[in-house]
């Protein structure tokens, strides 16, 4: 996936789906009915157990072309790793070692950051996107306040994200929405109750924002 691919799939979905657990073959099932309710836009997290073979096996049933990243990638290892499983891109918390080394193995870059000398230092690193982490605690005024000086910087709040959030972030001009427990809840830990409902819930509102 180029750059200009991760920013065209985010453009046009307006959701990343965050699976993160404590149960591998939850979070794979997780993976797979997020797909096929129609949110095809999945972010793997390292910090789930058996990430990695999450990734792998997700990339096995859902084939070559599926829109599954790999997120919290901290380190230039984990970048190395995530790429060998199958990840199409990459997400992280800050702007490490990952954003440089992610962009060197051809795997565009979703970097967070929250103060204006991170978004420039992500930009400057080679990130494709802007993960604007954690979102939740400065709400659409920060989204706002960012913008500002960087009308042109696609951004991605991720973290305190729910169905209201969500539509006022989007409102407010972020590219897409990331997210995970109000959308996964604890599916990727083995109670997929109301996961059903709640990609409906989501899907409608990206595609309503679209």
């Amino acid at each position: 996936m180029q750059p200009h691919e991760l920013i065209t799939a985010l453009a046009a979905r307006r959701l990343v789906a965050i699976v993160r657990g404590e149960d591998p073959e939850a979070a794979l099932d997780t993976v797979l009915t997020l797909a096929r309710s129609g949110i095809d836009l999945i972010e793997v997290s390292l910090s789930g157990a058996d990430a990695l073979d999450v990734i792998s096996q997700s990339r096995k049933a859902l084939g070559p072309r599926a829109l599954l990243g790999a997120g919290t990638v901290l380190t230039a290892q984990d970048a190395v790793l995530a790429a060998e499983a199958g990840a199409a891109y990459v997400v992280t918390p800050a702007v490490t070692e990952a954003v440089a080394a992610s962009r060197d193995l051809g795997l565009p870059v979703l970097a967070g950051a929250l103060t204006p000398t991170e978004v420039v230092a992500a930009l400057r690193a080679g990130a494709a996107a802007v993960k604007l982490f954690p979102a939740g605690p400065g709400g659409v005024e920060l989204l706002r306040a960012l913008r500002a000086p960087f009308p042109d910087v696609p951004f991605v709040p991720v973290g305190g994200v729910d169905v209201a959030t969500a539509r006022d972030f989007l409102a407010a001009g972020a590219l897409a929405v990331g997210v995970g427990g109000p959308l996964v809840g604890r599916a990727a830990d083995g109670d997929p109750t109301g996961l059903a409902d709640r990609a409906s819930a989501f899907r409608a509102l990206a595609e309503g924002a679209s």
